[in-house]
């Protein structure tokens, strides 16, 4: 559920980035690479719709060429995609170069749409024997790609000492067993790694989240797509901490706390978090999917509130079970709706984030397993039937600032569930998951990542600012 990439969008920009990368991939492994003359690309549907503000055409053409959207240096990507156009050549896999014009061998398909999904790409390989190979590869949010004819959890062989499909599997098993969620989740994770291994790559992804958020606060200017819009993380944090001097992330974060906890000074730090890491996401910048791209500042600007703000000023010790209880939530959203935007709104990501956040932050705090997932369904009760109309299909207005709100809501959540008894909660979890899946099924479909209704069609360009 948390993944490293680049921005804007998890499922228009890191989906096709790695179905490229699995396609070039499948040709070498099958001793085909050096065959080929050609390869064209098609964009389906909301992919088409909204591909240019979301980078698809410059994710596929960097799959495309094997790089890793992990530690290829976000920035580099301009020289690299201005060394493809102006060549018309890229390397496949980074070993063998072909003809290729992003213009003409990019297709935008507005008016086609697979029925599997709305993010559909295909990839058609010529070869020089006058063979052709055709894959399709469906991107279903968070960075999650299925190939056309694949299960989408070909990994559920593996026998979990916990399986968790619903909330309440998961309820069933902190009953039975006594142990927290964040534990349920870290015993689950060593069916497939050590628990160095799951320990480490947590912490690593902290560390992008922090690197991230430090950035964002520290970068000005105006974001790239053409809106002009203004970033406004580093002014505010330059506001907020009055001429204070740091040198690193550590020291900003002492400074931070020394400027008090009054509710208008966290409420102010929270919003700059939030908008840090998603003016970084516009920016092409290196985020971590929480559960998107997209809603990928509520996340850590809710852990970071609990590490400054917390009672008692929690350490990072809390950082593990912080981020594998949302993960959890998260998933369990994943099985019984979805996370993309594309198949719900932006109820399925920034409603989704707002509930893993609100139930990691409840759990850390000291809440019962029973009161985190109180505390996620009311988080994503209050974001239910959020439509997904970025403005220029860009991921900038409103989903930025879309990502303070759900931040403060998952705080509010996480303080209410807290304070009520979940045993007089009227509505439950799976009951909220199912009601925000059927809320997907009915909404129109220009109201889900399309570009086609809502602000973006009801703001002029020319007045578009933040």
């Amino acid at each position: 559920m948390l993944k490293i990439g680049v921005g804007p969008s998890s499922s228009h920009t890191l989906g096709p980035w790695r179905a490229a990368q699995r396609f070039v991939q499948l040709l070498e492994a099958e001793g085909k690479l050096y065959g080929i003359a050609s390869i064209k690309v098609k964009l389906y549907g909301s992919l088409a719709k909204t591909g240019i503000g979301h980078g698809t055409d410059i994710a596929v053409q960097l799959g495309l060429a094997g790089e890793d959207p992990v530690i290829f240096p976000v920035d580099q990507i301009n020289n690299a995609i201005t060394s493809i156009k102006e060549s018309r050549q890229v390397k496949l896999n980074g070993l063998h170069s072909i003809s290729f014009d992003p213009i003409k061998d990019i297709e935008f398909l507005f008016a086609e749409s697979l029925s599997f999904h709305p993010n559909a790409l295909s990839f058609t390989a010529d070869f020089h024997n006058g063979e052709q190979l055709v894959e399709t590869y469906f991107s279903i949010g968070g960075g999650f790609v299925i190939k056309e004819g694949e299960q989408e959890l070909a990994g559920n062989h593996v026998q979990l000492p916990f399986p968790v499909n619903t909330a309440d599997d998961l309820l069933h098993w902190v009953r039975k067993t006594g142990m927290a969620i964040y534990e349920i989740v870290l015993e689950n994770e060593t069916a497939w790694r050590s628990e160095a291994e799951i320990n480490n790559g947590i912490l690593n992804i902290w560390r992008v989240m922090k690197e991230c958020i430090y950035r964002g606060c520290h970068s000005y200017g105006n974001l790239p797509g053409g809106l002009f819009v203004k970033r406004r993380a580093a002014e505010l944090n330059k506001k907020l901490l009055t001429g204070k001097t740091y040198s690193d992330f550590d020291t900003w974060i002492e400074t931070i706390r020394e400027g008090g906890n009054s509710f208008k000074y966290i409420l102010d730090w929270v919003s700059c978090f939030a908008l840090a890491v998603n003016e970084e996401n516009a920016a092409f910048g290196r985020v971590v999917t929480a559960p998107t791209n997209g809603a990928a500042g509520v996340i850590p600007a809710v852990l970071l509130y609990m590490v400054i703000f917390g009672e008692e000023k929690i350490s990072e010790e809390k950082v593990i079970p912080f981020l594998a209880t949302a993960a959890e939530i998260g998933s369990i959203f994943k099985k019984g709706a979805t996370i993309s935007a594309a198949m719900g709104g932006c109820q399925a990501e920034i409603g989704v984030s707002s509930a893993m956040a609100s139930a990691a932050l409840t759990e850390c705090m000291g809440g019962s397993q029973r009161q985190a997932m109180m505390a996620a369904e009311i988080a994503m009760e209050h974001h239910l039937g959020m439509t997904c109309d970025p403005i220029a299909g860009l991921v900038q207005i409103p989903c930025i600032e879309r990502n303070t709100m759900g931040a403060i809501k998952a705080i509010t959540a996480s303080q209410l569930a807290m304070q009520s008894t979940p045993d007089f909660a009227k509505v439950t979890l799976d009951g909220v998951i199912k009601t925000m899946w059927d809320t997907a099924l009915d909404m129109n479909s220009k109201y889900k990542e399309t570009a086609d209704g809502g602000l973006a069609v009801n703001v002029p360009l020319s007045l578009s600012e933040c």
